[in-house]
């Protein structure tokens, strides 16, 4: 990967923790939440395993974690560093107007809304969305079977997650909810 391209990634990608860090300063208090063992199994530890992966290593070079899954081009660089780009910018996009509804955990929030609005009209969880294209094109720039695994990885956590997020969205919402499921897709506009 040439360097512009991944000075590129890594500028996403700081955007991204930047904009999460200064959304935390306003959210509504939670009157539902998982317990944090759970939440740290199935979610923030295969998450960090993820981003171990898709970190610059050097260590996982010579195996077949760093090995290539297709031959270097600058132009296959270029467009996972836009779909990171794109995917950050789409996350950041949903977490505004998610408001002060946003949780880093599944959460109801007091006086939770049902927001369908913005990226919301597209597909039930933009956040997830956005994160998977970002990974989706970072994996791509690096053009390692590691970061395939990663892309997995955060894929299937972020489905166990979705999950309960959903039912707990039906609880608090009902027929509402349930309406929204069947217009909406929960990932991809009209597939997922």
């Amino acid at each position: 990967m040439e360097l512009p391209i991944a000075q590129v990634i890594e500028a996403s990608w700081m955007l991204f923790l930047l904009y999460w860090l200064w959304g935390w300063r306003r959210v509504k208090d939670a009157s539902r939440s998982e317990p944090i063992l759970p939440r740290l199994l199935k979610y923030w530890l295969p998450l960090a395993v993820a981003v171990l992966l898709i970190s610059p290593r050097e260590w996982l070079h010579g195996t077949w974690l760093g090995s290539r899954m297709y031959p270097e081009s600058v132009a296959i660089a270029l467009l996972g560093a836009l779909l990171t780009l794109l995917g950050v910018v789409f996350a950041c996009w949903a977490r505004h107007v998610l408001g002060r509804n946003w949780s880093s955990v599944v959460q109801v929030k007091q006086g939770h809304e049902l927001i369908q609005s913005g990226p919301y009209r597209w597909v039930r969880h933009p956040i997830y969305t956005g994160m998977l294209l970002a990974f989706v094109g970072t994996g791509t720039a690096i053009g390692e079977w590691r970061s395939a695994i990663a892309v997995l990885i955060v894929a299937t956590s972020f489905w166990f997650k979705l999950r309960l997020e959903e039912r707990w969205m039906r609880e608090s919402f009902g027929a509402t909810y349930v309406q929204y499921m069947q217009r909406t897709k929960a990932l991809i506009p009209g597939l997922l």
